[in-house]
């Protein structure tokens, strides 16, 4: 395994980030694995050398924290070797206070996280989606006082347009609070948009990037053709990626014929491509299956000629921003 800065931080990280909205209950998304079959994928990732561990209060309604929480108390190392983060913004209930990012929320959602992981802290805490419906300063501030409190190290956000995150930074700066170490965006070979503005911004403002979806919903690793669970039933991989699909395609085709020439799985390569992008901290990758791990290990150890990554960049086409929502 190997091990990097967090971003501008001192805090280091694995280059693998298991995350764990695979976790949880087959009540929330059918595909999901329950806690009997996540534990040994957990357990796997941790001798592994995984360090990195993302969830969220909304995967599964709380249920993969909880999941979460109990395997890295007892396959785990001591809490302080670790690096737990999760995130907050989702609905968790119908109280119309039970969303979003106000402080009300904010203070609520933090301490319901930490009870659920069995924890005093996280060591990243995120907003996992923007928020318009509360003010930029109100968020920040909360999230200040989260950190202060002891209950996260740092904060995070996932993705939303480039203007809102520089806004965000910039008012951290102004007040002097906590900003934002990380950008968890929806990054990959089928989807590059960010490398417009997002990635070029983080870049400058030593943001570590930790890229959701890095396979594409498994879309790069084959599984269309595969048929599993995910493929059928995953209503917004469908969302993301079926109206560029045949486009998507030719991609995909690149990607399985580059692997082939390398003698590895097609995963290896797509995660191959994003792990050697600068400024990619670490691909969060959903492992269903103990092989998913061993791709995600290996990839760190595959080096992609410039030849090989022309050959897979050249037939993208420009898509319409996906995943802000």
């Amino acid at each position: 395994m190997q091990y990097v800065n967090l971003g501008s931080t001192g805090l280091k990280v694995s280059r693998i980030c298991l995350g764990c909205m695979t976790y949880g209950a087959k009540s929330w998304r059918e595909w999901v694995l329950d806690e009997e079959a996540s534990r040994p994928l957990i357990r796997q990732a941790l001798e592994a050398g995984v360090t990195f561990f993302d969830t969220a209060d909304v995967y599964s309604q709380g249920v993969s924290e909880e999941i979460l929480g109990r395997a890295l108390k007892e396959f785990g190392p001591p809490r302080e070797h670790l690096v737990v983060a999760t995130k907050v913004h989702g609905a968790m209930g119908r109280d119309p206070n039970a969303r979003g990012l106000s402080r009300k929320h904010i203070m609520q959602a933090i301490d319901a996280s930490l009870r659920r992981l069995g924890m005093d802290y996280v060591d990243l805490y995120q907003i996992h989606r923007f928020d318009p419906s509360t003010p930029m300063e109100e968020t920040l501030e909360a999230l200040n006082d989260v950190v202060r409190a002891g209950k996260a190290l740092h904060i995070g956000a996932s993705s939303m347009y480039a203007w809102q995150f520089a806004k965000y930074l910039h008012l951290a700066r102004l007040h002097g609070w906590s900003r934002f170490v990380t950008m968890q965006n929806h990054y990959n070979l089928l989807y590059r948009e960010e490398e417009r503005e997002m990635i070029p911004l983080c870049r400058d403002e030593g943001i570590g990037i930790i890229p959701w979806s890095p396979l594409a919903r498994g879309v790069l690793a084959g599984n269309r053709q595969a048929g599993t669970a995910r493929a059928r039933t995953d209503e917004y991989s469908r969302q993301l990626y079926d109206a560029t699909r045949d486009a998507d395609e030719r991609v995909v085709d690149r990607v399985a014929k580059t692997a082939e020439k390398l003698g590895v799985p097609p995963a290896q390569v797509a995660l191959a491509w994003l792990l050697q992008k600068h400024g990619v901290t670490a691909p969060i990758i959903g492992a269903s299956k103990p092989r998913h791990l061993d791709d995600g290990i290996a990839a760190l150890d595959l080096s992609l000629s410039s030849e090989d990554i022309k050959g897979l960049e050249e037939p993208y086409v420009p898509h319409s921003v996906r995943g802000h929502g």
